[in-house]
């Protein structure tokens, strides 16, 4: 282990015995080998499913154990033509869910109604509006599409009133679940008695999962849809995940979706090779921004609609909520850095808690993860009104923040969430309590190592180990995102030749040598190390190995994640 200025460099350890095995068996260079080692992989077996694995490694949706009961009781609805709600989330998971589920009910014969609450008025999950709504509109059957699994009180309200529910969800339960829950089906991988083999779908992942049992067919063609919601999420892109993202992004380019193909279009990314980090940051923040600023329900219509005109339309007006989101987005986080700077002791605060009056709520998660970023400490924003306070917040790599939350219920209206992201009501009152607690926990759980940002390094390689065949080999882990990074290799003393030089936004552009292989390298948002470069006799070098496609002359770059200066 290496300390290098605030960042620690873990190089994996080679296992030459598996990596031989493996090299052998599948006729793969020994790198591969090892980056298949370094993501668990043990056997050619495995290896070969998951470099070349599709859809029929997919899990049967009835490994749920109540997923024959939620079956049977979607159709014995059916069959009565009784009256159905679905209830999703806001966010893109949310509304891919309720999109996909819509279409497979409206083909199953049961136009059903919806709703999507709205995030600042009403907040996530179930609320008192739905026991009213489903009176007043005559609701037999409710299903939940990415939320539910601890809205004990109002499924079971809904239940004496005459409601059946049906809970689809992948969030963590509140409550242990050993107790009894009230609804007739509760279909979630993170629930112990489950039966699913796979807990980290998405929620759309699990709709996808219930509507294959619903038709009784894969529903490829809808893996457009769904790679979104997952992507968009966050999940691991591990096992399930993995496929279902390959999967979808290849349908992506030509998805029959005139909403999807216009929001491509808008986007400027229609004619490009889809990959994680398009829907990351391009489709994903788009789709969210409707529920962000206004309302989920622009979102909802784009991705249902049917005509390209229509399609057309809510794209542009979803475009102007992106750039809104974005305009507020960057005034919260200002003021937040200013607060931080102002209130907080880095020596005693391992969990950034900071609060203002009058932050727009449906932003606080994306600017609580930039803050995460920067600072790598877990951050929670609060909007404060005259009591009922709303927080978000995101976490780093080893700290699980909604365990952190739990240990301060008491202190708190409704909170939920998971490992990674969290979201909270308290009264204004409790929030200096709360701070004081959650960091008492943090500070138990957490070490010096925790806060500092790793390099977790695949492997170290020479230079001249790095060529075409090795790059367009790597291509095979594909696609990268949480669970599932890109490869990193760590290549040291190596000379940069000649001057460095700087591109647009901040990048900078040089050529490195071991003495017998001079390749060149990119380094985004490294401008300020140029003189810096410049004067180094060597460097040691953490990156990620590319085919650059610039102007359609593909040739090998390293792109730089870390430079090592030798003191």
């Amino acid at each position: 282990m290496t300390m290098h200025t605030h960042k620690i460099l873990t190089v994996n350890l080679p296992n030459k015995k598996l990596q031989a095995s493996l090299c052998k068996e599948l006729g793969i260079s020994y790198i591969l080998a090892q980056l298949l080692v370094n993501r668990g992989i043990s056997s050619a077996q495995e290896a070969e499913g998951f470099l070349h694995g599709g859809l029929e490694r997919l899990h049967d949706p009835y490994c749920f154990s109540d997923m024959h009961k939620a079956v049977e009781i979607i159709k014995d609805a059916c069959r009565r033509k009784e009256k159905v709600l679905l209830f999703s989330d806001y966010d893109a998971d949310g509304v891919t869910s309720l999109t996909l589920l819509r279409e497979v009910l409206l083909h199953m014969g049961i136009d059903a109604e919806y709703y999507i609450p709205h995030r600042v008025k009403e907040g996530y999950g179930l609320n008192k509006n739905i026991l009213a709504i489903a009176r007043d509109k005559k609701i037999k059957l409710l299903i939940t599409a990415d939320c539910g699994t601890s809205s004990h009180e109002y499924i079971g309200a809904l239940t004496a009133g005459g409601v059946k529910v049906i809970v689809t969800d992948h969030h963590e339960p509140v409550e242990p679940d050993t107790i009894a829950f009230p609804a007739a089906a509760t279909i979630n991988p993170k629930l112990r008695r489950c039966g699913y083999p796979y807990r980290d779908l998405a929620g759309v992942g699990v709709v996808y999962k219930l509507c294959q049992a619903l038709a009784g067919k894969p529903l490829n063609e809808e893996l457009d849809l769904v790679s979104i919601g997952t992507v968009a999420d966050a999940v691991p892109l591990t096992g399930e995940n993995r496929i279902i993202v390959k999967e979808g992004l290849m349908r992506l380019p030509c998805t029959k979706r005139p909403g999807l193909l216009a929001l491509m279009e808008t986007s400027r990314i229609k004619d490009k090779r889809m990959t994680p980090h398009f829907i990351s940051f391009i489709l994903g923040p788009r789709i969210n921004a409707s529920g962000r600023v206004d309302t989920a329900e622009t979102a909802l219509q784009l991705l249902l609609s049917r005509t390209k005109s229509e399609a057309e339309g809510l794209a542009k007006i979803i475009e102007g909520h992106n750039r809104q989101r974005q305009r507020i987005e960057s005034e919260i986080l200002e003021e937040a850095q200013a607060l931080i700077d102002k209130e907080v002791n880095f020596k005693d605060h391992k969990i950034l808690v900071v609060a203002k009056e009058g932050w727009h709520m449906g932003v606080l998660g994306v600017v609580a993860a930039k803050l995460t970023d920067r600072f790598y400490r877990p951050t929670i924003l609060i909007s404060m009104d005259e009591s009922r306070c709303k927080g978000s917040g995101r976490s780093i790599e080893n700290f699980h923040l909604f365990q952190g939350v739990c240990e301060c219920r008491d202190l708190l209206e409704n909170f939920g969430g998971h490992k990674h992201a969290v979201g909270l009501v308290i009264q204004r009152g409790n929030i200096e309590t709360f701070k004081n607690r959650i960091n008492l926990f943090a500070r138990e759980k957490l070490t010096i190592d925790d806060l500092l940002r790793r390099f977790d390094v695949d492997m170290e390689v020479a230079l001249s180990e790095v060529n075409d065949t090795v790059i367009r080999e790597l291509e095979y882990l594909a696609p990268f995102g949480n669970g599932n990074p890109e490869p990193l290799l760590y290549t040291r003393n190596v000379r940069i030749k000649g001057s460095a030089c700087v591109l647009g936004r901040e990048t900078l552009k040089f050529w490195v040598t071991d003495g017998s292989v001079t390749m060149p390298a990119i380094g985004f948002k490294m401008a300020s190390l140029r003189s810096q470069c410049e004067a180094a006799p060597t460097v040691d070098l953490v990156y990620s190995p590319k085919i650059d496609n610039w102007r359609d002359a593909e040739s090998p770059i390293l792109e730089v994640k870390e430079i090592f200066f030798k003191r």
